[in-house]
């Protein structure tokens, strides 16, 4: 026990010693972290609603939005008030100076746009995304179904040259497509295949 007794007192000793010595700045509690929007583990639907009320978000973020609620096989494509809001995002978005994302958010917008049968505007905005990043599969392959959608109405028309020179547009559109992307399935497809599945939607 004395020896015990005995260690503890040099250990005392400086104690006191630091507590006698120079003033010690106070030690400063951390300000709370600040709370990150909960955008993670929101859904998408539910994000977009929010950012409809007002929660701030970033091009990227409207960007990443988009694309998940655009992606194939999702039933947002067939919703029209979900796309309607999804267009009054993308607008807002488009109206920032910032200009990191404005290629994929065109895109979307062209997208949106092309289901909603306003092929004129669709055509414009994925061109400007086109222009913007001309190595965007998607962007392409939108454009090769607008050419062919627009060599079509030419057929009809009996404009035969007209006709061939979109669905030579077309023809372009895709293979630039596939060589973009040659895992996508979609892009293998034959044009006329994908546009009537399009249809049948």
């Amino acid at each position: 026990m004395l020896k015990r007794k005995i260690w503890l007192v040099p250990v005392l000793l400086a104690t006191l010693a630091g507590c006698l010595g120079a003033p010690v700045a106070p030690v400063q509690e951390a300000p709370p972290p600040v709370a990150a929007a909960p955008v993670a583990g929101l859904p998408d639907q539910v994000l977009l609603e929010d950012a409809l009320r007002g929660r701030a978000l970033s091009n990227g973020e409207v960007a990443d939005l988009s694309d998940r609620l655009l992606s194939n096989g999702n039933s947002v494509l067939n919703d029209e008030k979900t796309m309607a809001r999804l267009e009054i995002l993308l607008l807002k978005a488009l109206k920032s100076p910032e200009k990191a994302h404005r290629a994929v958010l065109l895109r979307n917008l062209g997208i949106i746009h092309y289901h909603q049968s306003n092929f004129k505007k669709a055509r414009q905005e994925l061109q400007n995304s086109n222009e913007l990043n001309p190595r965007d599969a998607r962007t392409h392959f939108y454009l090769a179904q607008l050419f062919v959608q627009q060599g079509e109405i030419y057929q009809k028309q009996g404009k035969q040259k007209l006709s061939r020179q979109q669905f030579k547009r077309a023809s372009i559109e895709m293979e630039q497509a596939r060589k973009l992307a040659p895992g996508n399935s979609t892009y293998k497809q034959d044009l006329q295949q994908v546009l009537q599945h399009e249809q049948r939607k």
